[in-house]
């Protein structure tokens, strides 16, 4: 499968990390980790921005983290519109690995607070794309 079925709306059909939907679509969130130094990302990278290394795996993202930031959209770009409004946040799971994903629906802009436990979990939308998004722990 390929990166075409990313997210809401895909612009990239392609990329050496495409595997990454494969596991969302297996109920997993994966990040890459350079086999070379052990530098972690995610979103995934196919080649190491500390060493520069090609030689990279996968690992499972932590399950649980702090949301470090958020914003709610009320105003969308395209592909989004029909969404609005939609809250946005940043996870930090410690030792520099973050994640950006949308807060899940169920959880209102007004009950999401900095600081706050989180965790986070593969989303299948109605139209067979797959992503993950954030929620309460």
């Amino acid at each position: 499968m390929g990166f075409d079925k990313f997210g809401r709306k895909s612009f990239t059909g392609m990329t050496k990390t495409a595997k990454f939907v494969d596991f969302l679509n297996e109920g997993k969130i994966e990040g890459t980790v350079c086999k070379q130094c052990g530098a972690k990302y995610f979103p995934p990278r196919s080649d190491c921005a500390a060493c520069l290394s090609k030689d990279m795996d996968w690992f499972d993202m932590p399950k649980k983290g702090t949301l470090e930031t958020f914003t709610t959209a009320y105003y969308a770009p395209f592909g989004f519109e029909k969404d609005c409004p939609y809250t946005m946040g940043v996870v930090d799971f410690g030792n520099n690995l973050k994640l950006f994903a949308r807060v899940a629906g169920d959880l209102k802009p007004e009950d999401v607070k900095v600081g706050m436990d989180v965790s986070i979990k593969p989303l299948t939308y109605e139209d067979g794309q797959v992503s993950f998004e954030i929620i309460r722990a």
